[in-house]
C-alpha cells in the first residue's frame, strides 16, 4: 500500500496507484483497507522505533532535572498533542504546567478547522516565549508534513533558548527533521483518501505521542509494576480504581484500603506505603517525598 503514481510529491500528498474510485468501492471493502493500512503504520513505528526511543531518553532527563514536555502542533497534530497532554493528568498526576501542548489558533482550534493559523510561524514564536521556554524543557513538534510553517517556528525558538527538539512527522528529509535534534519519520505511505493525514500519519502520530507521555512517566516513577500508581481518584470509577490498586499491591482487605485512603486523602501512593510500611500518614508522605514519589524506593524495592 505504499506505492504511489505521482512520485514527485511528498509521501503525505502521494495518490494510491490504480485510480481508485473511493465512491464506486463497498462499504466491506472500504472497511477492510483501513484495517488493512494499520500494517503500514505498524512497519512505520517500528522503523522508527530507535529514534523513538532516543527522544524519550533525552526527554526523561530534563523532566527529571525539572523541565516540562511541550507538544507543538497545527490542525489533526495538535489535536492529537492537546489530547495526550491533557491525559497526563488523571494518569499519572503530572503537576501543573509539566505537560503541555500548543495547537495553531489556540482554543478556538481544539474543537474546530482554524486552517490558517498553521501558517503564522510567529505566533508558535510568541507563546512559547510566554511559557518562559528554558533549556530543561523539551519541545516535541508535530507536523505530518515536516513543513508546516506554525511548527518550524517553535522549533527555531526552542533552538534558540536550548530546549530539546523532537520532529514527528510522516515525510524523510523533511525541513522538521533537518531543523530538530531528534527526528521521528513514520513513513506510512500515501493515505486512503490523498493527502488526508488524519488517517495513517494520524494514527502513528497518536501512537508515539502515547509512548513518549506513558514510558517517559514510567521512567520517572508515575507506575508501579504495570499500575497506575499516581492516577487521580476524581470520580466514582477512578476512585474504585486506586482502592484496586491499593489492594492489589499491600493485599490488605477492603476495610483497611478505605481507611487508609480515607487518612491520606485518596492519595493511592501514600495509602500504599502506610500499609506496606506501617506508618501514620504523615510519614508515609514524608517518606514518598524523600524518595522523590517513587513508590518502589519507598518500599524498600
Amino acid at each position: 500500500m505504499t506505492g504511489e503514481t505521482n512520485p514527485g510529491a511528498p509521501a503525505t500528498e502521494a495518490v494510491r496507484p490504480g485510480g481508485l474510485d473511493l465512491g464506486a468501492t463497498s462499504t466491506p471493502l472500504l472497511v477492510a483497507m483501513m484495517a488493512d493500512d494499520m500494517a503500514d503504520v505498524q512497519v512505520a513505528l517500528r522503523g522508527a522505533s530507535a529514534a523513538i526511543v532516543r527522544a524519550i531518553d533525552r526527554i526523561e532527563e530534563r523532566m527529571r532535572a525539572g523541565g516540562r514536555l511541550i507538544y507543538l502542533g497545527a490542525g489533526t497534530s495538535g489535536r492529537l498533542a492537546l489530547m495526550d497532554a491533557a491525559e497526563c493528568v488523571p494518569t499519572f498526576a503530572a503537576g501543573p504546567g509539566q505537560v503541555l501542548a500548543l495547537i495553531a489558533g489556540g482554543a478556538a482550534a481544539a474543537g474546530s478547522a482554524v486552517e490558517d493559523a498553521e501558517d503564522n510561524p510567529l505566533e508558535a514564536r510568541r507563546r512559547l516565549a510566554e511559557l518562559e521556554l528554558s533549556p530543561l524543557d523539551a519541545v516535541v513538534a508535530l507536523s505530518a508534513s515536516g513543513a508546516t510553517p506554525f511548527v518550524l517556528g517553535g522549533v527555531a525558538k526552542a533552538t534558540e533558548v536550548g530546549a530539546l527538539t523532537v520532529g514527528i512527522s510522516c515525510n524523510a528529509g523533511s525541513a522538521l527533521g533537518s531543523a530538530v535534534d531528534v527526528a521521528i519519520d513514520l513513513l506510512v505511505g500515501p493515505e486512503l483518501i490523498a493527502g488526508s493525514t488524519r488517517l495513517k500519519g494520524g494514527t502513528a502520530q497518536k501512537v508515539v505521542l502515547n509512548a513518549i507521555s506513558t514510558i517517559t512517566m514510567v521512567r520517572l516513577g508515575k507506575t508501579y509494576r504495570n499500575l497506575m500508581v499516581d492516577v487521580q481518584p476524581t470520580n466514582a470509577k477512578l476512585r474504585n480504581r486506586s482502592a484496586r490498586i491499593v489492594g492489589l499491591i499491600t493485599g490488605a482487605d477492603e476495610r483497611a484500603v478505605l481507611a487508609a485512603l480515607r487518612a491520606v486523602d485518596g492519595d493511592t501512593k501514600a495509602a500504599i506505603v502506610m500499609i506496606r510500611r506501617g506508618l501514620p500518614p504523615a510519614a508515609a508522605r514524608a517518606l514518598l517525598q524523600e524518595c522523590r514519589g517513587s513508590l518502589r524506593a519507598a518500599l524498600g524495592e
